[in-house]
C-alpha cells in the first residue's frame, strides 16, 4: 500500500459532511438532518500549503470552512460504529471552500452542489496528523482571515461523531485507504476575497497559510 502520508496523492475520493455543527446549520438558516448530509469533492480540488485558494469568474461570493479531516487508512465496507475507529489512518486539517452564491443558486433550483464545492484548490488539506495526536471528541478548530479570528469550535459539538460518521459513510460507499472524510464546520462561516489571507489550526497540532488570489 503507498504511503498512508500521501493520501492527498493517491486517495480516491472525499466524503464532505454538510450541517454537522448546529450552530452552523442555523446562521446559513438551514433545518438539521436527521441523518448525516453527504457531499462530495474531487480530489483536484485539493491544494497544499504554498500554493494559493484560486477564486474562479463565477464565484462572486467565496466562503472558507474549517474542518477536521479523517484520513482512511484501510478498506472499509458496511463497517460497524463500535470498530469504525480502527479503519482511521489519521487526521488533517483542511478548509472547505464553497462558491457560496454557486451554491445559493443550486439549493434554489433543487440541483447539486457540485460546481459550488468543486473548483481545483478549493479543498486546502495539511499533511496528515498521527491518530493518536488527535484527541476526540473535543478537538480544537481556528480559522483567521488576515490575523482577525472568524471561526473556533470545538468537534465535540458534532451532531454525527467520527465514529457514527464512518459507520454511515461506508455502507454507502466503500471507504479505501487514502479517502478523506470532511466532517463538517463550527460557526462563523463567511466571506474571503483575493488579496486576503486565511491561516486555519488545530489547536496544539498544526496550523497552515494560505493566500487568496483571483484567477487570471
Amino acid at each position: 500500500m503507498p504511503d498512508l502520508k500521501q493520501f492527498v496523492r493517491f486517495g480516491r475520493k472525499i466524503v464532505a459532511v454538510g450541517r454537522n455543527y448546529r450552530a452552523h446549520a442555523a446562521e446559513l438558516g438551514n433545518a438539521m438532518p436527521t441523518e448525516p448530509l453527504l457531499f462530495l469533492k474531487p480530489t483536484s480540488s485539493y491544494v497544499e500549503e504554498g500554493a494559493p485558494i484560486v477564486v474562479p469568474p463565477r464565484c462572486t461570493e467565496l466562503h472558507y470552512e474549517v474542518e477536521l479531516g479523517v484520513v482512511i487508512g484501510k478498506d472499509g465496507k458496511n463497517i460497524p460504529e463500535d470498530s469504525s475507529m480502527s479503519h482511521v489512518g489519521g487526521y488533517a486539517l483542511a478548509l472547505d471552500m464553497t462558491a457560496r452564491n454557486l451554491q445559493s443558486e443550486a439549493k434554489k433550483k433543487g440541483y447539486p452542489w457540485s460546481e459550488a464545492k468543486g473548483y481545483d484548490t478549493f479543498c486546502p488539506i495539511s499533511q496528515m496528523i498521527a491518530k493518536e495526536k488527535v484527541s476526540l471528541p473535543d478537538t480544537y478548530l481556528w480559522l483567521r482571515v488576515d490575523g482577525e479570528l472568524k471561526q473556533s469550535g470545538s468537534t465535540g459539538d458534532m451532531v454525527f461523531s467520527v465514529p457514527s460518521l464512518i459507520s454511515y459513510i461506508s455502507k454507502i460507499f466503500t471507504l479505501e485507504a487514502g479517502d478523506l472524510i470532511l466532517t463538517g464546520t463550527p460557526e462563523g462561516v463567511g466571506p474571503v476575497l483575493p488579496g486576503q489571507t486565511i491561516t486555519a489550526g488545530i489547536e496544539g497540532l498544526t496550523e497552515m497559510k494560505f493566500s487568496v488570489v483571483a484567477l487570471t
